[in-house]
């Protein structure tokens, strides 16, 4: 079944859940823009590279908008965690919302840009009556000239290998119960997957110990992302994120990355405030809405 959304111009939306088949057609629109599709490039390149069973059992789900052949927006959803959608108007969210009800989907919320999905949200809860909440505010930004701390805390950096696998699991477990979300893949498959590329470094101290955490994304359509960022409570205030944060991003523009860019959660003004210091601008805000 297709669903199109009120206007002159016919505008379709396609499912399926063939990754293969959902790159032939959505790639380029994707490549396109990879700051703002910086989310579903990193998905699916981790799809492509490590398997669709990457976040869970049920299969990915995506989708396309095309109109006369041409793809005007996407999203994707790995089972249970929340559609990505890419930017649509008020009219076209409401389509996507009637598609997938009428499909029979079911959806714990939604993560886009901020008005597609205050979009998306209020048509899922005009067709379902189920309640939209917003639960976080992100914002994407760029790197510009990095500015490297001075004076940088003590110790060095030191890309994480192999035998650092639970450390790096333990802590991935850790950043997310610490921001309130799910990690999404097992700990242990996602250490050795960012370990086997060179994806993770640490800051140490001058006796070996690490003290914090920065990861990269592999390079797609010309951009890196960092992600996580990740110091121990007891560890923080001593300058050791933003050392690491500096030398990852100083590592990603050293592999030829057009564009390096990192989410923020807006709630935490610390870590805002320490990547805009380093050189980072913002690109765009983006919002997180759970459906009861």
């Amino acid at each position: 079944m297709t669903r199109t959304p009120p206007g002159p111009t016919a505008l379709t939306w396609t499912l399926t859940d063939d990754l293969t088949a959902f790159l032939d057609r959505a790639e380029a629109f994707l490549h396109s823009r990879p700051a703002l599709h910086t989310v579903p490039l990193t998905v699916t390149d981790a799809l492509r590279r490590d398997g669709l069973g990457l976040y869970g059992d049920e299969p990915p789900v995506f989708g396309v908008l095309e109109q006369d052949g041409t793809v005007r927006a996407a999203f994707f959803r790995t089972p249970p965690h929340r559609p990505y959608l890419t930017a649509l108007s008020p009219a076209v969210a409401d389509a996507l919302a009637a598609h997938l009800t009428d499909g029979g989907h079911r959806l714990p919320g939604v993560f886009a840009d901020h008005a597609t999905a205050a979009a998306f949200a209020g048509a899922w809860h005009r067709r379902t009556g189920a309640s939209a909440d917003l639960v976080e505010r992100k914002r994407l930004y760029r790197l510009d000239t990095l500015t490297v701390p001075h004076p940088a805390p003590p110790g060095r950096p030191r890309v994480a290998t192999a035998g650092d696998r639970e450390q790096v699991a333990r802590w991935y477990t850790e950043f997310h119960a610490t921001t309130g979300g799910s990690a999404g893949r097992d700990p242990g498959a996602w250490a050795d997957a960012r370990i086997a590329h060179g994806g993770v470094t640490f800051w140490e101290t001058p006796d070996g110990t690490p003290v914090s955490l920065a990861g990269l994304f592999p390079m797609i359509a010309g951009q890196i992302r960092v992600a996580p960022v990740y110091t121990p409570e007891p560890l923080r205030g001593h300058g050791y994120a933003g050392a690491v944060t500096a030398e990852v991003s100083r590592a990603a523009r050293a592999q030829g990355a057009r564009e390096v860019l990192l989410f923020t959660d807006l709630a935490n003004s610390t870590s805002n405030g320490l990547y805009q210091r380093l050189g980072y601008r913002p690109v765009a805000d983006f919002a997180v809405y759970e459906f009861a």
